[in-house]
């Protein structure tokens, strides 16, 4: 039997990321997942409000008093709320909620209202491996990015120095990204069957998370930043997220040269597979695997890179663990092998 590197838990698992957290956490082989939190469901058993964990045989608990790495997936502002209590007391925290992504408070206040705990934006690691591994291993406060963010950023970040300024990403997402709590506009099968809505065309929360990163990239070669326009839509699927971002080359480059780039980019990557042909969300279902298919159009020579991933897995859930293995010194895939689920 492997020896056991952390105690973990779980805080607010009766959310749709917090239970994918529990099915994966049950599976990996080098931690113990010791308890699970849920503000409404105190004192239940955890089959209750998840009849597939019933396996586990868990009670959800009230407070984390166990646990050493600590994943909360809380709402934002919430989150921030507990955050800091968790880290006084010594535990790890990779947070899922939104309250740590963002490093400027005035960006946060300005998207989310004002920050709970702000003296702890300086310290929190965004936590997308492919781009901060370095920094992820030491640190003891993750933000985990959000899903249309780790799909838009993966999706550009081999090329984002080589683009335009003016960057367009149109991304689809599954039901499951707008939440287990019920919303006529969002979850209702009525509404959502058969139809596709955009939504947040007055400016989306993600924006300034995707631009965040992406500046940063550009930034270290000498590149202003970018003027992102983002657009979401809900269509009605369970889970994934599709992203199709559109660019213009500051300079003329082939396909097989831009094939080559990025996959020079990714070569290390176990989680990034870069594809010759644009990938669909079924293709990642289940798994925590982003594809990614850059090519560029024949009419106009504009660069268009489509990438999926599955919502809850590698942009939540599944992220949350690869975290994880990073701040443990742990294999990165550990836990985290399962092929997608097919059909």
């Amino acid at each position: 039997m492997s020896e056991i590197a952390a105690r973990v838990g779980i805080v607010n698992v009766t959310g749709y990321a917090g239970a994918e957290l529990a099915r994966i956490l049950a599976r990996h082989p080098n931690v113990t997942l010791v308890e699970v939190t849920g503000r409404s469901a105190a004192g239940q058993p955890l089959a209750e409000s998840f009849a597939h964990l019933a396996p586990l045989g868990m009670t959800i608990g009230e407070n984390i008093e166990q646990a050493e790495i600590c994943f909360s997936a809380l709402p934002h502002h919430a989150s921030a709320d507990l955050a800091p209590k968790l880290l006084t007391e010594g535990r790890k925290v990779i947070d899922i909620s939104a309250d740590y992504r963002l490093h400027e408070q005035e960006t946060y206040d300005r998207w989310y209202g004002a920050h709970p705990s702000p003296d702890y934006l300086g310290e929190a690691v965004y936590g997308l491996p492919e781009l901060h591994r370095e920094a992820i291993k030491p640190a003891r406060l993750i933000a985990n990015p959000g899903c249309y963010p780790t799909t838009s950023i993966l999706a550009l970040a081999p090329i984002v120095s080589c683009i335009e300024a003016d960057v367009i990403v149109d991304a689809k997402s599954g039901i499951s990204g707008a939440g287990r709590s019920f919303t006529l506009s969002t979850n209702h099968y009525c509404e959502i069957n058969e139809s596709c809505q955009a939504y947040g065309m007055d400016g989306h929360r993600h924006q300034p998370e995707i631009a965040q990163e992406l500046d940063e990239l550009r930034a270290r070669d000498g590149m202003g930043p970018v003027e992102l326009t983002f657009i979401p839509h809900l269509v009605p699927m369970t889970r994934g997220i599709m992203a199709t971002c559109y660019a213009r080359l500051v300079d003329p480059i082939s396909r097989e040269d831009l094939m080559a780039r990025y996959r020079a980019f990714y070569r290390d990557e176990p989680f990034v597979k870069v594809v010759d042909s644009p990938p669909a969300t079924k293709h990642v279902w289940g798994s925590n695997y982003c594809f990614i298919c850059p090519t560029l159009n024949p009419q106009t020579g504009r660069l268009v890179v489509t990438a999926a991933i599955d919502n809850l897995v590698k942009g939540a859930a599944g992220q949350a663990v690869q975290n994880m293995n990073v701040m443990l010194g742990l294999p990165e895939t550990m836990g985290l092998e399962a092929l997608p689920v097919y059909p």
